[in-house]
C-alpha cells in the first residue's frame, strides 16, 4: 500500500484521547519503518512512564514517568480508570512501593538520591518526607532505581545503577541502616514469598545477585541473559522470571536450587538478532499466562507458564510504541507505552520568544502560552488497557503483530536488490565497492539545509543553512542523488551514535538519556565509554573484526589519543581529534586526508572507514567562537574536500561515501521530527537523480553491510530496506570537484547581546550538553537577526491506513 503522510486533524483517533473501548487502532507507519495498531482503550502517561506499580489491594495504579521534560508520579484509580493525581517530581528513575495499607507511596528521586516519601490522603499524592541515600549529584553518584517494601522488617530495600548498591532503609526512622556493594548496575528488587531473600537484577551484570536477610551478605548469583531488569516472581514463590533486554528472552529461575530451568524466546522469529528489548513482565491472576513486553518490537509476547520448563508460546499482541511496562488485574492488561502511540506533528516547536523558569531551563513558548515541542520530550507516554484475549482473538492479534513489523528472518538473510546491482542481497556475495567511507554529521534535519531545494519535499521557510552556506551538501545532492524521504532511527546524539554505529540502542541507553538531556544528572556514557550501553554483540566495528574486514575510525568513539572500545584500540587514527567545536573540520579533513594517503601508499587502507566531520552542530553566538554559518560552511567544505580528494584517487573506481546525521534533534521539519539529511556518493550511482524512497539509518547500514559482507547487527536494520535503487551497474568516473566557501570559515562570533550571553553558558566540550531548544533559536537569530521570529515547524505525522478487515478486527 502507497505510504501516505495526513495531518494531526486525522490523527485524533491514534493520540492520548484514543479508543474507549477494545478496539485495533488504524495501522500507523512510523518514521523507523515498523507500525502500530494498538489494541484496547487508552489513558494519557507522562513522559516515558517507565513503571506502573499495582498497590496492594489493587486500589490503584502509580506510574513514574522519567522523560526529559517535565518528570511526574501519577495516581489512578485501577478500577475506574482515572487519574487521581499527577504531581511533578524534581528527579525521579523507576522505583516504586506502596505501602501495605496504601496510606503511603514511595518513590526513587533519581539523581537527587533520595527516595521520596509521599501520603496518600484522599486519593491525591502529598509530600511527606525525603529518604537521603546521599549527596545530590555530582557530589553523589547513586541513583536509585528499583526498590520493594519488606513489611515483616518495616524496611525498604533499594537498588541503585550508579554506585552499584543496594541500599537498606529502616523505616522507622527513615534512615538509610546498611548499604551493600553489587558487582555491576543494578535495575530492580524482588524479595521472596517467605521473605528471606531478596532477588537483585544486575542490568549490566548478565545475572541475578542473591542476597542473603538475616546474614546481610550476598550469597550467590545466577546467570541469565544479558541486560537483565523486571523481575516477577510466581504466586507461590518457585518461580523468578527475568526479562533479559539484549537477548530478546526470559529466564524462568527455580527458586529452590537458584537455577535456570529455561529461556523463552520472544522474538517473532526464532534466533532473530537483538531488538525485541525484553523488559517488561506480568502474570495473569491464574499464574497460567505470562505477558511480556517488547519495547523495539512494540507488542507484548504472551507465554503459556503452567508447566514451568514446558513453557510455550500462545501469541501477540500489539500495542504502542516502546512498551516499557506491562500489569494485570483479574482479566485486564495495562501497558505503558514508552513513546505514545505516533511520531506526532510539533507546531509549536522551537522560536526564539521563549522564557526560562527560575532554573534557567527553557520551560515555554511566550507567544502561545504552551510547552516548547522538542523532540526529546515530544512524544508522550499512553496507558493501554484490555481484557486479556481468548484463544481466537489472541491469533488475530498476533497477525497484526506479524504485520506490523517489517523484520523477517527471510530479510535476514536475503535482502531486497536486485541481480548484477552494486549492492548484495546477501552477506557474502561480491561487489565492485570495495571501500566505504561512512561520514556522520551532528543534528540537523532535512528542511534545515536542503529545504530550498525545489527538486524534493523542503519547506524553504525553515531552510537556514541554504545553498549559499552548504554549495557542496547542494551539488554533491544535484550530482549524484537527493534523498529527501530519509530518517535517523534516534531522537538525540545519545542514542544516535548507537544507531549509527549498531542500528539498536539498548534499553539502557534508550532509559537514562532523558535524564541527562533534561538536566537531572548522569554522565554522557554512549560513545564506548560504558559497557551496560553496548549492545551484547557490539558495533560496527566488532562485526568487521569477526568477519576479517578491515577498519578505521576517525573520532567516532575515538579521539585524543584514545579509543573507548577495546575492537579500535589498534584502528584508529591518534592524530585525529576528538568531539571539539574548536577544531575546524577542514583540518581534521586534512588529518585524514594525510592519513589515507600514508594507508594507500603502504597498501593498508582499511575497507570500513568511519569519519567525524560534526561541526555543524554549531556553538551558537559564544562570542569568540565559531558563527553559526561559519562552523556550517566549514562542515560543508570539509565533506566537499574530502569527496574530492577520494573521487580523484586510485581507488574511487571501488569506493562509496555515505554520509548522515546521527540524530535531528536540532531544528523543524516540516514531514517529521526524525526527517534528516543524508548523501550517498560513489562512481555507481545514479547520476543527478532524486530518490523518494523511504529510507533510514538502519537502512544506510544494511546498505554498508552487504557491501563488506557483514550479517545485521539487529532486527532493525536486518529490516530495513537498502538502498539498492540509488546505484547502477555501470559506473560514471567523473571526479567531483569542491565548491569553495561563499562565506568565510573562519569568522568568529564577535557581538555581545542576550543570544551570546546564553551561549557562554553552554558546555561545548561534549554533544549535547548544550540545551538544543536555545541553541537553535539562537543559530536562527544569527541568520535573520537577533530580533526575528522564527516561523513554527510544521511538522505531519505518518500514517499508513490499514486494510478494512483489519480494522474491522
Amino acid at each position: 500500500m502507497k505510504k501516505i503522510f495526513y495531518g494531526l486533524a486525522l490523527l485524533t483517533c491514534l493520540q492520548v484521547n484514543a479508543q474507549t473501548v477494545d478496539t485495533v487502532a488504524k495501522r500507523v507507519l512510523l518514521p523507523n519503518g515498523w507500525s502500530l495498531t494498538p489494541v484496547g482503550h487508552s489513558l494519557h502517561l507522562g513522559d516515558l512512564p517507565l513503571n506502573v506499580l499495582v498497590s496492594p489491594t489493587e486500589k490503584y495504579l502509580a506510574v513514574t514517568n522519567n522523560g526529559q521534560s517535565k518528570q511526574t508520579i501519577q495516581l489512578i484509580d485501577a478500577k475506574k480508570e482515572v487519574l487521581l493525581d499527577e504531581v511533578s517530581i524534581p528527579k525521579s528513575w523507576l522505583g516504586l512501593a506502596f505501602s501495605k495499607d496504601e496510606k503511603k507511596l514511595y518513590a526513587s528521586g533519581g539523581n537527587d538520591n533520595v527516595i521520596w516519601q509521599y501520603n496518600i490522603n484522599n486519593n491525591k499524592l502529598q509530600v511527606a518526607d525525603t529518604i537521603r541515600l546521599g549527596l545530590s549529584w555530582p557530589k553523589g553518584k547513586i541513583c536509585p532505581t528499583g526498590m520493594v517494601l519488606d513489611n515483616s522488617r518495616n524496611s525498604l530495600y533499594v537498588a541503585t545503577k550508579e554506585d552499584n548498591s543496594l541500599y537498606i532503609i529502616d523505616l522507622r526512622t527513615n534512615k538509610v541502616s546498611s548499604r551493600i556493594p553489587l558487582p555491576a548496575e543494578a535495575y530492580t528488587v524482588v524479595l521472596s514469598k517467605d521473605n528471606n531473600t531478596l532477588y537483585i537484577s544486575l542490568w549490566g551484570g548478565d545475572a541475578v545477585a542473591v542476597f542473603d536477610i538475616a546474614s546481610q551478605k550476598i550469597t550467590g548469583s545466577i546467570n541469565v541473559g544479558s541486560h537483565p531488569n523486571e523481575m516477577i516472581l510466581s504466586k507461590n514463590g518457585k518461580y523468578l522470571y527475568v526479562a533479559n533486554a539484549n537477548d530478546n528472552a526470559v529466564s524462568v529461575i527455580a527458586t529452590a536450587d537458584q537455577k535456570v530451568i529455561e529461556s523463552l524466546q520472544t522474538a517473532l522469529y526464532p534466533d532473530a538478532p537483538a531488538g525485541s528489548t525484553t523488559n517488561g513482565l506480568a502474570l495473569s491472576a491464574n499464574n497460567k499466562k505470562l505477558y511480556i513486553a517488547n519495547a523495539d518490537n512494540n507488542c507484548l509476547a504472551v507465554f503459556d507458564v503452567e508447566t514451568p520448563g514446558k513453557s510455550r508460546s500462545a501469541g501477540f499482541i500489539p500495542v504502542g510504541w516502546y512498551p516499557t511496562c506491562v500489569r494485570v488485574i483479574g482479566k485486564k492488561v495495562l501497558v505503558a507505552n514508552g513513546k505514545g502511540f505516533t511520531s506526532m506533528a510539533n507546531p509549536d516547536g522551537p522560536n526564539p520568544v521563549s522564557k526560562k523558569d527560575e532554573s534557567g531551563s527553557h520551560q515555554a513558548n511566550t507567544r502561545k502560552d504552551k510547552p516548547v515541542q522538542y523532540i526529546a520530550g515530544l512524544f508522550k507516554g499512553t496507558l493501554s488497557i484490555f481484557n486479556e484475549p481468548g484463544e481466537a482473538l489472541l491469533s488475530k492479534w498476533s497477525g497484526l503483530v506479524y504485520a506490523n513489523t517489517p523484520y523477517t528472518k527471510a530479510k535476514e538473510t536475503m535482502a531486497a536488490g536486485e541481480a548484477g546491482n552494486p549492492i548484495p542481497r546477501t552477506a557474502g556475495q561480491s561487489s565492485p565497492i570495495k571501500y566505504v567511507f561512512y561520514i556522520i554529521k551532528e543534528n540537523r534535519t532535512y528542511d534545515q539545509v536542503l529545504g530550498d531545494m525545489p527538486e524534493g519535499n523542503g519547506d524553504s521557510s525553515l531552510c537556514i543553512f541554504p545553498e549559499r552556506i552548504t554549495p557542496n551538501l547542494h551539488r554533491l545532492s544535484r550530482d549524484y542523488v537527493l534523498l529527501d524521504n530519509f530518517y535517523v532511527d534516534a531522537e538525540v546524539s545519545a542514542d544516535g551514535h548507537n544507531w549509527s554505529m549498531a542500528a539498536y540502542a539498548t534499553d539502557y541507553v534508550e532509559k537514562t538519556w532523558p535524564t541527562s538531556y533534561g538536566g537531572r544528572g548522569g554522565t554522557y556514557d554512549y560513545e564506548g565509554s560504558r559497557k551496560v550501553a553496548y549492545p551484547k554483540k557490539g558495533f560496527i566495528w566488532d562485526y568487521c573484526n569477526r568477519a576479517g574486514v578491515s577498519y578505521r575510525s576517525y573520532g567516532e568513539f575515538a579521539g585524543k589519543g584514545v579509543a573507548t572500545l577495546k575492537s579500535l584500540e589498534n584502528n584508529f587514527c591518534v592524530a585525529y581529534p576528538n568531539f571539539d567545536l574548536s577544531i575546524r573540520d577542514v583540518d581534521r579533513q586534512q588529518i585524514w586526508q594525510h592519513d589515507f594517503d600514508s594507508l594507500l601508499a603502504i597498501g593498508s587502507l582499511s575497507h570500513f572507514n568511519t569519519i567525524r566531520l560534526g561541526n555543524d552542530h554549531t556553538s551558537g553566538m559564544r562570542k569568540g567562537a565559531y558563527s553559526p554559518f561559519a562552523a556550517v560552511a566549514d562542515n560543508d567544505q570539509a565533506v566537499g574536500q574530502l569527496v574530492d580528494y577520494l573521487s580523484h584517487s586510485k581507488i574511487w573506481q571501488e569506493s562509496a561515501v555515505f554520509i548522515l546525521e546521527d540524530d535531528a534533534q536540532n531544528g523543524p521539519d516540516h514531514v517529521d521530527a526524525h526527517r534528516s539529511t543524508a548523501y550517498v556518493i560513489s562512481p555507481y550511482i545514479k547520476r543527478k537523480s532524486v530518490n523518494h524512497n523511504m529510507y533510514s539509518t538502519s537502512g544506510m547500514l544494511r546498505t554498508m553491510e552487504l557491501i563488506l559482507g557483514l550479517p545485521p547487527m539487529s532486527q532493525y536494520d536486518a529490516a530495513a530496506t537498502p538502498m539498492w535503487e540509488l546505484f547502477s551497474a555501470v559506473p560514471d568516473l567523473t571526479p567531483y570537484t569542491a565548491l569553495q566557501a561563499h562565506v568565510d570559515i573562519n569568522e568568529r562570533n564577535i557581538a555581545w547581546n542576550e543570544s551570546a550571553r546564553r551561549s557562554a553558558a553552554f558546555d561545548l566540550a561534549h554533544e549535547d550538553r548544550v540545551p538544543d531548544l536555545e541553541l537553535n533559536e539562537i543559530v536562527w537569530k544569527a541568520v535573520h537577526g537577533e530580533h526575528a521570529v522564527m516561523p513554527a515547524p510544521r511538522r505531519s505525522a505518518f500514517v499508513k491506513l490499514q486494510a478494512k478487515e483489519e480494522e474491522d478486527d
